[in-house]
């Protein structure tokens, strides 16, 4: 059995209240951190009612979503502001929020609409930082189900460029060919047979990068939009 990822597990409960629940209070900080970063200001449950709409627009995420919007805590972030912007338009508490007052336009409301959601769109520094940490966090357990460490991939990660360039070769390789992806998530190793006759590639060389290939390949098939973003493969 391959990890659970956060897309497959939200899929699997979205029709479960009890579990949407239950996943909801795991992941209040992020609801909280998507709350702060997009209103500029601490934030705490029980006294803040921008918390509260979070709460639900976060349930409404959850409900709501499908595979094909791409990762789930992004798609969840942008329904988070959306309802935001809502409520503050509802409230008339726009000077509460820096993107409201700047790109709030009553006269171009379309215009407003598309030029607000490209503003809110923009993940500073910190919200893809948070980001990043939850999916370490994801990455770290579903790894683990591969025999994976992150001490070990630090250990055979290669240490020059031309082991570099033939590692990113076999991932390039493996990623075109759906029916070795199938096989490798169900075996959970390499088909190095296969690797060695195609690319020409010592099965020694390939044995010594295997857990690092794995890895590698697990980020760029998984939802790990973030870290791939963060990490040259070489």
């Amino acid at each position: 059995m391959h990890s659970v990822t956060i897309n497959e597990r939200v899929e699997s409960i979205k029709n479960d209240e009890y579990k949407i629940n239950e996943f909801i209070e795991e992941y209040k900080p992020f609801i909280a951190s998507c709350v702060e970063k997009a209103i500029g200001h601490y934030v705490v449950y029980g006294q803040d009612d921008e918390l509260s709409i979070a709460l639900i627009a976060f349930a409404e995420a959850i409900k709501s979503f499908d595979s094909s919007r791409g990762n789930f805590l992004s798609f969840a972030q942008n329904v988070i502001k959306r309802r935001i912007i809502d409520y503050y338009r509802k409230e008339k508490k726009h000077s509460k929020t820096v993107f409201l007052n700047e790109y709030y336009n009553e006269e171009e409301e379309e215009e407003r609409d598309l030029t607000v959601g490209k503003a809110l769109d923009e993940y500073s520094k910190e919200e893809i930082s948070e980001y990043r940490r939850l999916e370490i966090e994801q990455l770290k357990k579903e790894l683990e189900d591969w025999g994976i460490s992150f001490f070990e991939l630090s250990e055979v990660s290669p240490k020059h460029a031309k082991t570099r360039r033939i590692y990113s070769d076999i991932v390039k390789f493996l990623i075109s060919d759906q029916d070795l992806l199938r096989q490798i998530r169900n075996k959970k190793t390499l088909p190095i047979i296969e690797i060695e006759k195609t690319l020409k590639i010592p099965r020694k060389k390939i044995d010594r990068g295997r857990k690092y290939i794995l890895a590698v390949l697990i980020i760029c098939t998984g939802d790990y939009e973030f870290i791939k973003d963060y990490i040259s493969w070489g």
